[in-house]
């Protein structure tokens, strides 16, 4: 492990007329084995949702993959919380 860096991204799409209310969490962590991964969590808001983890070999690619997650999700109009 060279950086110890944690990146979490959150975002919401809320469409009342829809009935939409959805979250989308991702996440750079080191697991308990000092594996990189990237930790994704989605569903509805109020609900645990679904995880998935993929494991990456260094940072930079676990970012780079963060990035086009996000930016898939701002495409489809998910919006940052703050």
């Amino acid at each position: 492990m060279t950086e110890q860096r944690f990146h979490v991204h959150l975002a919401h799409r809320i469409d009342p007329t829809r009935n939409m209310a959805r979250f989308y969490h991702v996440a750079i962590e080191v697991d308990l084995f000092g594996e990189i991964c990237l930790t994704r969590s989605w569903g509805r808001i109020g609900t645990l949702g679904r995880d998935r983890q993929q494991v990456f070999d260094d940072w930079t690619a676990a970012a780079e993959a963060m990035d086009r997650l996000v930016s898939a999700k701002r495409r489809r109009g998910y919006r940052s919380t703050t």
